[in-house]
């Protein structure tokens, strides 16, 4: 690799000892950007999924069904009161043993970190929306029967957008929370972040100068991920509404 960042960093290594390799060796380079290419899209899958996850309980617990609102309830409770890793490693080894084909896996490390990560979020973002959407005033939804709404598109159109508004700051820090899990994933192989800075630094036996660079990475990640979310809330707001 060229260029003045590499001739930086090797003139750090010349001089100080400190062998950041991600600058300046391609092949490192390479794995790191794998490994965050990686965490991005394990991310923002997780992302997605845990909101949908998240806005279809809280309108199944706002709905007239007992089983429907035990199911949520149970499911809420199971995901928020075990510890992630042993989510994971449960989703990998005891359900992903009982769906292996005949040679390989039906679901590899990958697929069953984004089904853990986002079913963990995804509890926790229920509660978010239903304390979002119990936040809006009762007259909003008497206005929105009155014009003959059914209930769901009255969740749809106002229960949701409004509830949104309120919770937003609150789903932002569990989306930060779900950023920073997913380095969890590295205990069943997914080449996220954590894992490509232990193959290079167990090559390269520079774990001070990567462990920097690690946590850089991620303090970019989770500050651009609350920066677009503030964008968001404002762009969201209502001059004059007050729940």
């Amino acid at each position: 690799m060229g260029g003045p960042i590499a001739g930086l960093f090797r003139w750090l290594n010349d001089v100080h000892g400190l062998n950041f390799s991600v600058f300046t060796d391609a092949y490192d380079a390479h794995r790191f950007l794998i490994g965050l290419r990686t965490t991005i899209g394990l991310s923002l899958s997780c992302m997605v999924f845990s909101i949908i996850l998240g806005l279809l309980g809280a309108w199944l617990l706002s709905g007239p069904s007992r089983l429907a609102r035990a199911a949520v309830r149970f499911y809420v409770q199971a995901f928020r009161n075990t510890p992630p890793l042993v989510q994971l490693v449960f989703f990998y080894f005891a359900i992903g043993s009982l769906l292996s084909g005949a040679r390989e896996p039906l679901i590899g490390g990958y697929g069953w970190a984004v089904i853990s990560f986002s079913l963990l979020a995804g509890a926790f973002n229920v509660e978010i929306f239903r304390s979002g959407v119990e936040a809006v005033p009762p007259t909003m939804v008497e206005a929105a029967q009155g014009l003959g709404f059914s209930r769901l598109q009255t969740y749809r159109y106002v229960l949701a957008p409004l509830g949104l508004r309120i919770c937003l700051p609150a789903l932002t820090n569990n989306l930060v929370n779900l950023v920073k899990t997913t380095t969890l994933a590295y205990a069943i192989g997914v080449p996220e972040l954590l894992y490509a800075a232990s193959q290079i630094w167990s090559e390269v036996l520079n774990v001070r100068e990567m462990m920097y660079v690690l946590l850089a990475t991620y303090i970019a990640l989770v500050a651009i991920l609350v920066w677009i979310m503030e964008r968001w809330e404002r762009a969201l707001r209502i001059p004059g509404y007050t729940p």
